[in-house]
């Protein structure tokens, strides 16, 4: 049997490995990062959690999520608490029995416990300094919040979480650790204006497009940080440096870093793709590009996802047997790519298009990628982002102006 004394003894052990392995990657550059690793107990933040099942889906194609918890597992339980991956503790917004866990199968994350290495990265990459005053967006499990009380101080950090049951489960063992942040309930989208400005924001969920709350609440020369996203499930981080006159320009960030949307931007349910196909004139053109060119897995097809919502920022898309329907639910537009046998066209044996409503998805998609081709297919590094009073915008010497969605 596992005594307390047990416990902790084994978790400093597991922290100083964990922090030993991220320093090794490159992770821990910092020493205050290093030390509030080192410091914070992570598993007092995630008493349970999903991971997936060894054997893979249940044979429906969905995920089987097997429940961890010290009474079910207490090796499993610890091991993963201390390692590199992130920690899916709910799914679709309900609030798991942890006395009594249950297997699920499927489902979408709405809560979890970021993978370590990410999260120092955040706070890294957003240029926290002590002295700074910090709001967090997505409290989850609170770890987050503990690293960045550790390192500076519980009165510097105000953290806000739109899920209360959430925010009560961090806010006890925050609490039990001995961290005093400021804690509400509170939506992202508007920041948290009781405790502005704020030198840094860092947000632990993606927006469609930077909430001007978030700039309003930012001291000049202050910085944010966040993830960009769309119903394409395209992402891009920009760190944001706000200026006097209440603008706000930056960079993108590389890597292929991703978050779970704000629960406001989420994508809304489009119901069947046969649907929308039907509609759809009979007559198919020859498409310039086929859909692997933002559905590979690679990281450039990761940032033309992200390039190609600013086109159609309202559709989504999915794959139906072998073939591929975007949707637009805010304009009525829909197209279909067909693998074309005739082998014509970009992209393994080519693709067929169908299209129709006042929006040509796929042609505005064609569009991005013909401009970005050109433009020699530059890097996320190379785009800046400017918000204004006009709206917001990426812009890149060799391309067109790129609007994001009214925020």
């Amino acid at each position: 049997m596992t005594t307390p004394a047990d416990l902790e003894t084994d978790a400093v052990r597991l922290r100083a490995a964990m922090a030993g392995n991220l320093a090794a990657r490159g992770f821990l550059d910092d020493p205050g990062w290093r030390a509030a690793v080192e410091a914070v107990p992570r598993h007092r933040f995630v008493p349970g959690f999903y991971l997936p099942a060894e054997d893979g889906n249940d044979g429906r194609g969905l995920t089987r999520w097997q429940p961890v918890t010290a009474t079910l597992d207490h090796g499993r339980w610890l091991a993963a608490a201390y390692s590199d991956a992130t920690l899916i503790t709910q799914f679709d917004g309900d609030e798991p029995d942890w006395e009594n866990p249950a297997e699920r199968h499927g489902g979408a994350p709405t809560s979890s416990s970021t993978l370590p290495s990410l999260v120092v990265r955040m706070w890294a990459d957003a240029e926290v300094r002590e002295g700074h005053t910090v709001l967090e967006i997505g409290t989850g499990t609170g770890y987050s919040t503990a690293l960045a009380c550790e390192r500076l101080g519980s009165a510097g950090v105000t953290s806000i979480e739109v899920d209360g049951r959430r925010l009560e489960q961090a806010a006890s063992a925050l609490h039990g650790c001995g961290y005093a942040p400021t804690l509400a309930v509170a939506d992202g989208l508007y920041g948290y204006w009781p405790e502005a400005p704020f030198d840094r924001v860092v947000a632990a969920c993606s927006f469609r497009a930077v909430p001007p709350a978030l700039v309003a609440q930012t001291r000049p020369g202050g910085k944010i940080l966040l993830t960009l996203s769309g119903w394409l499930y395209g992402y891009a981080r920009v760190l944001l440096t706000v200026a006097g006159d209440g603008t706000a320009e930056g960079r993108l960030l590389g890597g292929t870093v991703s978050f779970m949307s704000a629960r406001v931007h989420a994508a809304p349910a489009f119901g069947n793709p046969g649907h929308w196909a039907a509609g759809l004139p009979g007559e198919a053109r020859v498409a310039r590009h086929g859909p692997e060119r933002i559905t590979a897995a690679t990281e450039d097809a990761f940032h033309l996802r992200f390039l190609v919502q600013s086109a159609v920022p309202d559709a989504q898309l999915a794959t139906v047997g072998d073939v591929v329907h975007l949707v637009d639910v805010v304009s009525g537009s829909a197209a279909t790519l067909t693998p074309d046998s005739d082998g014509d066209g970009d992209g393994g044996g080519g693709w067929r298009v169908r299209e129709g409503g006042p929006v040509r998805l796929w042609e505005s998609v064609e569009r991005v990628l013909d401009a970005y081709d050109a433009a020699g297919r530059p890097g996320p590094e190379t785009f800046t982002l400017c918000v204004h009073d006009g709206g917001q915008h990426l812009r890149h010497p060799r391309l067109p102006c790129l609007p994001l969605p009214s925020p």
